[in-house]
C-alpha cells in the first residue's frame, strides 16, 4: 500500500509549487541485513566479486547479521539488506539462454520500476528461520521460497552460489549486497508468478548484451558484463 503526503512550502500563497512525497508501506516487514563496517572490514568492493568464500562465512554467521524493519533499511546506508539475485539459465539445443523480465510497479523496490533485469530473489524474512537461526540453512530456505514465490518451473533446477554484487553508485545499491546464483534449469518452461515480473522470457547473451543493455538495471549489466565467468 502506497501512502502519499503533501507538502506545501508557502500554503497561504496557493500558486506555489507544490511537493508530492510518496512513501512505500512495507507493512512492519523484517528483512535481513548486516552492518557496512562489516563489509567494509572484509574489505569492500565495487561490482562482481567472486571470492565467494572470504565473504559469505561471515556474512551469514548467525552472530553478524540480524533482522531490521525494511522501512528504515531503504533509506540506511549503514546497513547493507543480503539480496538473493538468481540468474535463471538453460542449456539446450538453442544454446545458452537467459531468464529476463521487466520489474512492474507491483514491485517492492519502486526505484526499479520499468527496468529489465535477469535476477530474481528478494529479501531473507523471520518466516525463513532455520535450526542455524540466522546462517546458511536459513538463508537457502529464503532463497527457494522467493523462487516458488516469484516463478512456476517446470522440471528441477541446480542452484550455486558465484558471487557477491555491490554497487555503490546509486541510491538503491547502497543500502543492498547482493548473492548471485546461478540457476541451471532442466526444461525451458517457466512462469512467472507475481505480476511485478513482466515480459518473462529467455534470450542469449547477445541479446542481452545487444539490443537490450540499455535498459537493463545495474545490477544485471554487473553480472550480463562477466556471466561467462561466473
Amino acid at each position: 500500500m502506497i501512502n502519499t503526503s503533501l507538502i506545501t512550502s508557502a500554503p497561504n500563497h496557493p500558486s506555489t509549487n507544490q511537493t508530492i512525497i510518496i512513501m512505500k508501506d512495507y507493512q512492519g516487514e523484517q528483512i535481513l541485513v548486516v552492518t557496512r563496517q562489516l563489509f567494509d572490514n572484509l574489505s569492500d568492493f565495487q561490482g562482481i566479486n567472486t571470492d565467494v568464500e572470504r565473504y559469505l562465512p561471515s556474512l551469514l554467521n548467525p552472530e553478524n547479521n540480524f533482522f531490521m524493519d525494511r522501512g528504515a533499511a531503504e533509506d540506511d546506508p549503514s546497513h547493507k539488506q543480503l539480496i538473493p539475485y538468481c540468474i535463471f539459465r538453460v542449456k539446450d539445443e538453442q544454446g545458452d539462454r537467459y531468464l529476463h523480465y521487466t520489474r512492474g510497479k507491483s514491485g517492492g523496490e519502486s526505484r526499479l520500476h520499468a527496468q529489465v533485469s535477469i535476477g530474481i530473489g528478494g529479501h531473507i524474512n523471520p518466516v525463513d528461520q532455520r535450526e542455524d537461526h540466522l546462517g546458511m540453512d536459513t538463508y537457502m530456505a529464503g532463497v527457494e521460497r522467493e523462487i516458488d514465490e516469484e516463478l512456476n518451473i517446470t522440471g528441477g533446477h541446480t542452484n550455486k552460489i558465484v558471487a557477491l554484487l555491490n554497487d555503490d553508485s546509486n541510491e538503491v545499491g547502497k543500502v543492498h549486497l547482493g548473492v548471485v546464483h546461478i540457476i541451471d534449469l532442466e526444461t525451458a518452461d517457466v512462469h512467472a508468478n507475481e505480476d511485478a515480473i513482466a515480459n518473462l522470457a529467455l534470450c542469449s547473451l547477445d541479446d542481452l548484451r545487444g539490443p537490450l543493455y540499455d535498459r537493463l538495471e545495474t545490477w544485471t549489466r554487473c553480472c550480463v558484463d562477466v556471466i561467462e565467468d561466473l
